[in-house]
């Protein structure tokens, strides 16, 4: 599938810092011209971009099942991934804590707008024509799902979003009490800053092993188990990124994102493994009561990180289809 790797101007200024540029990855198929959606990925907490082009360590394997940029693209989708500032090849400011939500969202607004402008203008690549009528579905991965959902909210970008391994429960049970106990998610946001200093006590952590958000070990299952590929969880480590602390205590919050949720008023489908750590699965789709379209994708034996899951031909297909189905 061909390729573009770049960097896209944001726009974000921080106090002590060049301006902000967000790392990026476009996969178009081999018959572009009749392509009209683009897959704008964004990964979960402690992943880069990579995630959404897994590849396993073996120059010979030449398995691209892994890789939801080549299963996507096969089926005539064009697939962009972004990473978060401070992550990848993105902008990585020397006072990490300056990357709250806020910041994230903005700067992932402003690449979003210039991507779909070179895609549909045809300055992204001399192999790629224009564009013009191609529209954006925002996908995203377990925080990155929060933050798609917030970039929606802001902006209204997408025709629609896809969220895998979420759910607006958030992870009170591994989050401290502040969070926890929170009554009104809006109204610990502004505390949030100080409650990640406090539980991760730098502005880029690294996690290791087989660890969730709140940097604890007893979620391998998750993640890799006798039912994910090996290849899958070799392939993982090279997505494996440090953590951002304030956003990674916001998806951790009972309720995180419920109010942008409730308004969100495009298709959702939600992509949700059997294991996975959002509670109850037939009570996400609730969240979404402004949309006239939700679908529900529960995927067996499968945990976290979908796409290390034998399921995972199963979700390609299943959203394939509902990309096709609605307007």
């Amino acid at each position: 599938m061909p390729a573009a790797h770049l960097k896209l101007d944001t726009g974000v200024e921080l106090p002590g810092e060049a301006p902000l540029q967000i790392g990026a990855s476009v996969w178009w198929p081999e018959q572009a011209a009749q392509a009209d959606t683009l897959l704008l990925c964004l990964p979960g907490g402690n992943m880069n971009r990579r995630y959404f082009d897994l590849r396993p360590p073996s120059p010979d394997d030449g398995d691209d099942s892994f890789s939801f940029a080549a299963q996507m693209t096969a089926r005539g989708f064009v697939v962009a991934a972004l990473d978060h500032l401070g992550l990848g090849d993105s902008s990585k400011p020397q006072d990490g804590w300056q990357l709250t939500t806020e910041v994230l969202v903005r700067a992932n607004v402003a690449a979003t707008a210039e991507l779909l402008a070179r895609l549909r203008e045809g300055r992204l690549s001399a192999d790629l024509a224009a564009l013009p009528a191609l529209r954006s579905v925002g996908v995203g991965h377990s925080m990155g799902a929060m933050l798609t959902i917030l970039q929606q909210h802001a902006a209204a970008q997408h025709a629609g979003v896809v969220l895998l391994g979420f759910s607006t429960r958030g992870l009170p049970e591994y989050a401290p009490p502040a969070v926890r106990d929170a009554t009104d998610p809006t109204a610990v946001r502004p505390l949030l800053p100080e409650i990640a200093r406090k539980m991760f006590g730098q502005p880029y952590p690294v996690i290791h092993g087989q660890r969730n958000g709140a940097g604890r070990g007893d979620n391998a299952e998750l993640f890799g188990s006798r039912k994910a590929d090996p290849r899958g969880v070799a392939a993982l480590k090279a997505a494996t990124d440090c953590v951002l602390p304030i956003p990674a205590a916001m998806s951790m919050v009972p309720g995180n994102v419920a109010p942008e949720a409730a308004a969100l008023a495009v298709p959702v489908f939600l992509g949700i493994g059997e294991r996975d750590m959002v509670g109850p699965t037939h009570q996400v789709p609730a969240a979404f009561s402004g949309s006239h379209d939700v679908s529900l994708c529960i995927l067996p034996e499968t945990g976290h990180s979908h796409f290390l899951f034998p399921a995972r031909a199963r979700l390609f297909e299943r959203l394939s289809r509902w990309l096709q189905a609605f307007d």
